[in-house]
Formats: C-alpha cells, structure tokens, sequence
C-alpha cells in the first residue's frame, strides 16, 4: 500500500503515501533481505510441482467476499487514522496475513465438508491483498481527512472564510465523484507495466516484500508461522477492541477519560504532553520506523514546547489579545501556516529529488543495454507475466472515455472547478502518473499528496478569488491525488504479481474492483464518522482531522497569496521551509550510518499543528518493540507486526460500535476527569464542602 503518507498523512504507508507516507514497515524490510538470500535457492523452482491456475481462476468468489469483509476493517482502520492525525501506516503485511487466515479456514471448513473445488493459491492470496489495499487506500486518496473535508462548511466557518465558498458535504455526490475520478489513474499506466516490471527492473520495496511474505505463507514451514502470527494478531486485536470499550465507560463529557489522562502534570497536559493510552497509535509505533517516531516527538517539542509559548508570549504585540483560539490571526494561524511551510518545504526537496533520480534512472536505462543473463525464477516469472497481456487499446480507451465523462460531470459537481481545468489536469495526468509510479519503484516513496498540492496552487490561483479559487483548488487536488496514487499503487501491485506467478489481469480486475468497492465503502464509513461526531474537524476534539484545515489553508494562500497571515508568520514560513530543504540535503549528503539519526521535517510538522501527545504514543510502542528486540530478535521480527497489527485493527475496529453508540445518543456513565489542586478547592466552595 503505497500511502503517500507525505504528510505522513500520506503517509508512512508503503508506496502510498508520499513525503515518507510510505515507508514499508520493519517485517516488510526483513522479509524483503530475507527474500533476497532466498532467490539464491530460487524461490519459484519450491512451487514447481503446482500449477498456476489461469487468471480467470485467480479471481475467485471466496477471494473477493474476504476481501470485501477485509476492505470495510481496513477501511475504518485508515479512517480513524486519517480523522485523529493523518499518519496512516502501511497495512500491507496485514492484509496479507488476515488474507491468509480468513481462506485457509474457509478452505478447511469445506475440505471437511468434502465440497472444496478448488485450493487456496498464493496468487489468489496476492489478488485478496491487492483488492484490499486497493479497497481502503481509498479511504486515504479520497481526502476525507484533508481536501473533502477542507471544502465543509465545518472547516469554511472554524478558517473564518465561508465568504470564500464550502461545499456542504452530501454520501451521494462523494460516492459519485470518487467513481468519476478514482480510475483514470489504473488505465494511464497499464501500457507501461512491461517497461517498469520487466525493462527497468524497478524495485518497488514494499511490492516486493509483500511477496516474498505471501510466497512464504504458502510454505509448510511459513504456513506454520503465519498460523502462530494470526493467532498473535487475535489476542492483541480482543485486547485493543475491549481496552477501547473499557476506556468508553469514563468518557462522559468534555476531556474525560484516560485520553485526557495528564501523565506529566497538568501543565505539560494544557501543552498537550501525555500520554493517552491509545492502543492503536502505540501499535502504529511498533510498525513506523524509529526515526519517524522520534521525528514527530522532536516536532511536537521543537513547537508545543518552544515555539508556541514563546509566541503565545506576544500576544497584544504579534497578534490581537482579543482574538478566539481557533482564529487564523492569532496563534492558531501560527500553528497551521508554519506546518504548511514546513510539509512543503520537504514535498518540494522530495519531488525534486525523486524527478531528479527518475530522469537519471531513464537515461541510463536507455544507455546501457541488458546483459545480464535472467535465472531461472526471472525467466518463469517474465513468461508468465508477458502471458496474458492487457491491450494498450484497451488502456488508451479505457482513459479517454473516463477522462471525457470527468469533464462533462465534474463541473456539475464542483461549479467552480470549469472543463478545461479539468482537461488540463488530464492531458499532464499521464505523466505525472508515471513519474509518481517509476519513483515509487526506486524509493517506495509515492508523492500523491505532492501533486495534490501542486493542482491546489495551480488551478486555484488560475480559477481566483472571485471565482470559487479555494474549492476549485481543493476539488482539482482530489483529481490528481487519485490518479497518480492508484497508478502507483497498481504499479506496486504488478510487481508483486510479477514475484508470486499472479497475472498482470488478475491484479489488474482486483484493483478495478477493489476501487469500486473503495468507493461505496468509504465514503460510507466516513459519513458514520461525520454524523456521529459533532465536534469532527474542530481542533483539540478526538478527530481533528488536522488536514482538513492544513489543505483548505493552502489553497487559500494560492488565492489571496500572504496578506491573510499574521504578524512575522510569514518570516517563520520561510526559516521553516528553508530548514526542512537543508535537513534533508544533510541526511542525502552524509554517509547512511549516520543520515538514520537525522529527523524527518514531513514527520516533524505534524504535531506542529496536532500536540505532541500521539507521538509519545508511538514512541512508547517503539520502545516495546526495541526492548523486545534486545530480549529475542528472532520472536520481535516474526509477531512484531502481528502484535503492532492486531493493536491497530482492534482499536480501529471499536470506532464502529463507538460511532453507533454516538449516533443512538447512549451515554458513557462516568466522567473521569483531573483538576488542579485550586480549581478542586473552588468547586468545593461552590458545593458547600
């Protein structure tokens, strides 16, 4: 899943996410060396006595109702993480694993009742994963915790702009937009799955390693693992789900319950420093990278602990005294603009230097011919793959008439968002995709969300002011998000169906119907999540959906330019845009020993807005998971992922029943709530005690 987890939001999600949204977690890395030294012994010639069923039979009815039931777990997975802080972590190990587990015990079920036609394949266990990370990648690309959300009357009213425009958020022209919008990306690169897969020999890390696990799975010897990994999964997961319901019972009221627990006092606590015994971002820990945790943690103190009550220092001087907490002239403008800087800044430095490294890999691709002589796995897995091709007339079709309804419908979506923006969009789309899809494959990084903000600026400040600027800009970033996202993401997934014998159709129909289911289910799950909470999108509120505000303020600095910020705001933009580029040139310039201690600036910018508070969550989690590798290396690596996953899809999982509950209006009994000693004395006062 290549989330562009580029605000991290982008995610750190292998291969979907782009400023670093997509960093493939520790089990994708050690599969992937592991697999590796496993080509050595030539993986495929372990399957060499089962057949590879055509791609027809690749598709089956069983695969697809487990994906199904999978793509609505992940979906609210990636949900809640999207609507609390945007870092979303890749899934892709999970899908694979449960993918596994749920047709292996249907298949065991119906071989005991002697009805089973047909075995259970790694290349169908590849179509499940590829269907289902298709499936709640939407869930990311579709922008309900940023650009879809940015265009509400909620986020219009708190940025203090509704004179700019918002669009009142309704199911079915969300349902319809991302249909209109959420396939294009699929047909711009299928005629170029040949050249990437098999002439350039991309990597595609996360892709990669996904397979290597799934070949694994079906193993003895790896099925008897991932039986013990799913077993892990299970207990952390019952234990994530009833540690959420437990906490539910103390949350009768405004800042109750252990998610307002002031861990360091209640002066760290009004700074947002404590820890909030959140089980699913202790779990995110365990899977991102330790620089990326210890990246958000330094942002979270570099700005909640310096800069804020510094700046908060000025007030009467920078900004008015009188001012609301949530206006965009006083401190609160500090906190959104300074992040944007600092998001942009490293999405600049990245897609400069994945351009760069695309057009350096192109040329000398072009200049040095192939010798090297293809093993024996290389040569069946290329025979398969060039098998059942995908006709370019297909793909060249399949485009234009997607791109012609767009411009008809999306106008009649978004009034100010005209045919020839979005024409425009789509006569570049082709080649951002491929940029997007080949730099994925050399640095797992994809670079949707940069993109995205790309067309903000652009048809934004083309569209103006007085012409609905700030929506077409948001609509136009949920245009070229979804095209060059799902294009490298499809990408990713013909590599793994490259490495696992799956036919580039299969992958191809699986990621088609993964889609549309992507785009029902979503959209579904969110409208839960915005009925059921009130307070959605309000900053300090359980789902803040930090992004929202973020990307709806960038496409208004695309139409006003800097007169709306503060006072020295736009000074500190440009030391902060300024440092995020010189970091990341130190991290590319020095040796890799050495480059792994320096932060990220994307991963640093998120608490700029947010608090601190989730990064000392994840780091809590880093810590488990490096205490437990100092004890047993062998045992962290195996059920590490499975402990971090089951933390994750069980606390992600309660947000249902907790959604439900909100909406039938049933109240938690108690408040658990903590006072200073002073306000304690008063309230007694009050009471008579």
């Amino acid at each position: 899943m290549a989330q562009d987890h580029d605000e991290v939001e982008n995610g750190f999600n292998s291969s979907r996410n782009d400023d670093g949204h997509h960093h493939h977690d520790k089990k994708d890395k050690n599969e992937g060396e592991g697999g590796k030294e496993a080509e050595e012994f030539s993986v495929e010639r372990a399957f060499d006595g089962k057949e590879v069923p055509s791609w027809r039979k690749q598709l089956t009815i069983r695969a697809f109702v487990v994906s199904f039931v999978l793509s609505v777990l992940f979906t609210f997975i990636v949900m809640k993480l999207n609507l609390t802080t945007g870092i979303i972590p890749s899934l892709n190990v999970s899908a694979g694993l449960l993918g596994f587990f749920f047709v292996k015990t249907w298949t065991k079920f119906l071989e005991n009742s002697r009805i089973l036609r047909q075995p259970f394949t790694r290349q169908e266990n590849t179509v499940i994963q590829t269907c289902v990370v298709a499936s709640s990648g939407i869930a990311f690309s579709g922008g309900f915790g940023s650009y879809l959300l940015g265009m509400s009357d909620r986020i219009a009213i708190q940025s203090e702009d509704t004179n700019l425009g918002y669009k009142n958020l309704s199911l079915t022209w969300i349902i319809g937009f991302l249909f209109v919008v959420s396939f294009l990306g699929l047909f711009s690169v299928v005629p170029l799955r040949k050249i990437m897969i098999i002439d350039f020999k991309l990597t595609y890390p996360s892709g990669t390693a996904t397979a290597y696990l799934i070949n694994s799975f079906h193993t003895t010897a790896g099925a008897k693992l991932a039986k013990k990994q799913v077993r892990t999964l299970g207990k952390f997961f019952s234990f994530s789900f009833l540690w959420g319901f437990f906490q539910w019972f103390f949350t009768a009221g405004d800042n109750c319950g252990f998610v307002s627990f002031p861990t360091f006092g209640l002066k760290a606590y009004e700074y947002r420093f404590y820890f909030d015994f959140s089980a699913i971002y202790v779990g995110v820990g365990m899977i991102c990278p330790y620089i990326i945790n210890i990246s958000v943690l330094l942002g979270g103190i570099l700005s909640w602990g310096l800069m804020w009550p510094l700046i908060e220092k000025r007030k009467g001087d920078w900004y008015s005294a009188d001012l609301s907490p949530t206006s965009l002239q006083g401190l609160q403008g500090y906190k959104v603009f300074i992040s944007i800087a600092l998001i942009l800044g490293d999405g600049l430095y990245n897609f400069c230097k994945v351009l760069s490294r695309t057009l350096v890999g192109l040329f000398y691709q072009n200049s040095s011919p192939e010798t090297a002589k293809l093993s024996y796995d290389d040569q069946r897995r290329t025979r398969l793959f060039l098998k059942d091709q995908i006709p370019t007339w297909f793909a060249i079709s399949g485009y234009v008439a997607i791109a012609i309804v767009s411009i008809i419908v999306l106008p009649h979506i978004f009034h100010q968002l005209k045919w020839y923006h979005v024409l425009v969009i789509y006569l570049f789309a082709p080649t951002l995709a491929f940029c997007n899809a080949y730099g994925c494959g050399l640095t797992d990084w994809s670079l949707a969300s940069t993109y995205g903000k790309l067309a903000i600026f652009t048809i934004g400040a083309w569209a103006g002011s007085s012409h609905g600027g700030v929506l077409a800009g948001l609509a136009a970033c949920g245009v070229m998000m979804n095209i060059v996202s799902t294009a490298s993401d499809l990408t990713q997934d013909f590599k793994t169906g490259y490495l696992t014998l799956a036919s580039p159709r299969s992958m191809f129909v699986s990621q088609v119907i993964g889609t549309a289911i992507g785009c029902i289910v979503s959209p579904c799950v969110f409208w839960l999540f915005y009925k059921a909470f009130d307070d959605l999108g309000v900053p300090g509120s359980e789902y803040a959906a930090p992004f929202a505000m973020v990307y709806r303020n960038m496409a208004k600095l695309g139409v006003e330019g800097f007169s709306a910020l503060p006072k020295n705001c736009l000074l500190l933009c440009y030391v902060l845009f300024g440092a995020a580029i010189v970091i990341n040139l130190i991290r590319d310039s020095i040796r890799k020993e050495w480059a792994r201690f320096i932060p990220l600036p994307m991963a640093m910018a998120i608490p700029f807005y947010l608090g601190p508070y989730f990064a000392i969550d994840m780091c809590v989690g880093s810590l488990l998971l490096f205490i437990w590798e100092k004890i047993d290396k062998a045992k962290a690596d195996a059920f590490g992922p499975a402990v971090a996953s089951g933390l994750i899809c069980g606390d992600g999982i309660w947000s249902l029943p907790s959604s439900i509950l909100a909406l039938a209006k049933v109240q938690p009994p108690m408040c658990m709530k903590f006072l200073s000693r002073r306000t304690n004395a008063r309230v007694d006062k009050f009471l008579g005690f």
